[in-house]
């Protein structure tokens, strides 16, 4: 099979006084960030998880666990970098990428194309191959209540 088709999840609470950054992009406008070991950006948290998957490989905790000091506020960037190479060392290439973001605050939609480029350029894929959604959850639980924010992705994977 040279084709495979990943699924990731992600979930923060948000958190004052944390930077809010999601898919690499800082949103400076933002009060509030997101509470996590690493920069709790969710979105680039699901598109990893959804390569490992699509890799039949465990989770992003599996690789950068919330226990090493290392990991401590470093940027997903970073991690998603070094999930790709993780992919390239078993023969995978990611093909393309497709993420929503749940979240009533900060608005989205005016960053989706700064993050598109910034995943793009991480990922190495064309910015087409790159697809983002933002919606919010219409005020219902912690993401509608502005305590969380999460974000699904997919992820198509070939063999190299």
């Amino acid at each position: 099979m040279n084709l495979r088709i990943g699924h990731g999840y992600d979930i923060h609470r948000t958190k004052a006084g944390r930077p809010m950054i999601l898919g690499g992009v800082r949103f400076t406008e933002s009060p509030i960030g997101l509470d996590g070991h690493s920069d709790a950006d969710c979105l680039t948290h699901a598109i990893c998880d959804a390569l490992l998957g699509a890799a039949a490989l465990p989770d992003i905790g599996h690789f950068f666990p919330d226990t090493d000091p290392a990991y401590e506020n470093i940027d997903s960037q970073i991690l998603l970098r070094r999930v790709v190479a993780t992919l390239a060392e078993r023969g995978w290439r990611p093909v393309n990428i497709d993420a929503t973001l749940i979240a009533e605050q900060p608005k989205i939609t005016p960053r989706l194309a700064e993050m598109k480029t910034t995943l793009a350029a991480t990922l190495a894929l064309p910015a087409d191959c790159v697809g983002l959604k933002a919606t919010t959850n219409e005020g219902a639980d912690d993401i509608g209540q502005s305590r969380a924010i999460a974000a699904h992705a997919v992820a198509l994977i070939e063999r190299r």
